[in-house]
Parts: structure tokens; C-alpha cells; sequence
């Protein structure tokens, strides 16, 4: 049962920050610059899988880790690192394949991405522990 109160607790703080973060960012940063390849709706499916799937790596190899041998820094350090290494990968190939992807996107984008997951592995963790005392 904490295994899945400590998911929910990476799950609810990396989709609520990130809602937040798209609502006042789309218009100001991605629209700009993808224009009319962003769809007017996102594809609520496609988003779904993502909010499940990306949280279960933060617990797998951030929060579980942490909670083995390392600490809250820990936590912080390996979601921030994961974050990164996955929001690059996806950044850095649509700057090289897709015309309108700009550096500046990129950098923003990973920038976010590594923050928003070092800080939910960093709550994530910080749950578990409490959940276990």
C-alpha cells in the first residue's frame, strides 16, 4: 500500500505542476514556435499513458533508490537526471528532424522537464518516508 500511496504522491505532483506549467506556457512558448503543429486538444490518450508511465520511472529510478541508500538529495538528484536524459532525448530528436523546433525550445523544455522530476521523485520520496514511520 505505500509502494502506491508514494506512486500517487510522484503521479499527483509531476501532473498537477506540469498542468500548471503548460496552461501559462503553450500560448508563450510552444505555439510560437510550432504553430500549426500543435493540435487545437491534445489527445487525452496519449497524455494519459504518459502521466501513468513517467512516474512509475520516477519511483523505479529515483524514489526506491533513494530510499535504499541515498536520501531526499538523492531523490532530487536521480528525478532531476532522469528527467533530463528523457526530456533531452525527445527535445534534441524533434530539433534534429523537425523544421520548426528551435534551441531555444530545447533548452527550455529539458530545463523544465529535469526540474518538474527531480522535484516529484523529491515529494515522492519525502511521502514514503512519512508513510513509513
Amino acid at each position: 500500500m505505500n509502494l502506491f500511496l508514494t506512486y500517487l504522491a510522484v503521479a499527483a505532483t509531476f501532473v498537477a505542476i506540469d498542468m500548471v506549467w503548460l496552461t501559462i506556457m503553450v500560448d508563450r512558448l510552444y505555439r510560437p514556435v510550432l504553430g500549426d503543429m500543435l493540435r487545437a486538444e491534445p489527445n487525452v490518450s496519449a497524455a494519459a499513458v504518459f502521466y501513468i508511465l513517467y512516474p512509475l520511472g520516477l519511483l523505479w529510478f529515483a524514489v526506491l533508490p533513494a530510499q535504499q541508500d541515498g536520501g531526499a538529495v538523492r531523490a532530487f538528484t536521480s528525478g532531476l537526471l532522469l528527467g533530463c536524459f528523457t526530456y533531452a532525448t525527445y527535445d534534441l530528436t524533434n530539433q534534429a528532424t523537425l523544421r520548426n523546433w528551435s534551441t531555444e525550445l530545447s533548452v527550455v523544455d529539458v530545463c523544465w522537464g529535469s526540474f518538474l522530476a527531480g522535484l516529484s521523485a523529491w515529494i515522492g520520496f519525502l511521502i514514503a518516508q512519512k508513510l513509513s514511520h
